[in-house]
């Protein structure tokens, strides 16, 4: 399947820059799933510099103990940019109330321009020692939930010819990436090819539908204190390149990209940066490291 090129695309310049075509966001609203903190809020906070109204909706209501930012803190600082927000609580394996949101969303800012599913569930495990649960609860959040928000927000999109994005990686079939935590990386990859599939199906709509992924492992909560801790955030990248990365993506139309599986910082050089050093979350010269299924 296609990766990460855009061939032929005529590619804007430095997203969150001023070469981006005036007007680009302004009005347009984007619904988040999982925008609370991490690289959801970092979307969000960069739809809302172009002039978007962003809809945070995440189950986080209430400061969590470890993991900072609620729907509602987020909401503040694009209001105190001066930016429009609407911050709802949202559980993405609730199909009724994905329908409700989507619904309130609409009715508040008058429609649906995209979607970007960035919720997300991890555990690095293989079947032997992985409950059933948690695989259940991965599955749920990753790929079921592409399938219910996408569904539900179909309406709106339809009739804004918008675009869908999810933050899933390309296919690959390299056998490494199944042997030690196959169950994580079937409810990714299932994300990615319900993406491809609705990229023909909504074809006829004018609607986009993508993917993007990092190059390099990203400081998240999930990294901290799901996969390697603080020494392992020390040798990523801050989520403001998936940030910048996914507006250039959501300012694209159907007719310039749809049905691929992108990589951020291919994006960006597409898009004509050459330095990437201020996304490092740390500085120093320890290597970055690479995100899963990327050879």
């Amino acid at each position: 399947m296609p990766t990460s090129s855009l061939p032929g695309l005529p590619g804007p310049p430095a997203v969150g820059s001023s070469a981006l075509p005036e007007g680009t966001y302004d009005g347009r609203t984007v619904f988040i799933t999982g925008g609370s903190r991490g690289i959801g809020r970092a979307i969000a906070l960069a739809c809302a510099r172009e002039g978007a109204n962003v809809v945070i909706g995440a189950k986080t209501d209430t400061p969590h103990a470890k993991l900072p930012g609620t729907i509602h803190t987020v909401a503040e600082e694009i209001r105190n940019a001066g930016g429009q927000a609407l911050p709802l609580v949202l559980d993405v394996r609730d199909e009724r109330q994905v329908r409700q949101r989507m619904e309130e969303a609409a009715n508040h800012f008058g429609g649906i321009d995209a979607l970007v599913n960035n919720a997300g569930a991890i555990r690095l495990t293989g079947v032997e020692n992985l409950k059933v649960s948690r695989y259940d609860l991965m599955h749920q959040v990753n790929a079921r939930a592409v399938f219910t928000c996408s569904q539900a927000a179909l309406p709106w999109l339809k009739e804004s010819g918008g675009h869908i994005l999810s933050l899933s990686p390309p296919l690959n079939l390299n056998t490494r990436w199944f042997a030690q935590y196959g169950p994580y990386t079937t409810t990714k990859y299932g994300m990615t090819m319900l993406s491809m599939g609705m990229a023909e199906e909504f074809r006829r709509y004018g609607i986009a539908v993508n993917c993007l992924w990092p190059k390099t492992l990203i400081a998240t909560a999930a990294i901290e204190y799901e996969v390697g801790g603080p020494q392992l955030m020390a040798q990523g990248r801050k989520p403001e390149i998936m940030a910048d990365a996914a507006i250039s993506i959501l300012s694209r139309t159907a007719e310039e990209l749809t049905g691929q599986a992108l990589i951020d910082e291919e994006v960006l050089r597409q898009d004509g940066i050459e330095d990437f050093e201020h996304y490092r979350y740390a500085q120093g010269d320890k290597p970055l490291l690479p995100d899963l299924f990327l050879d």
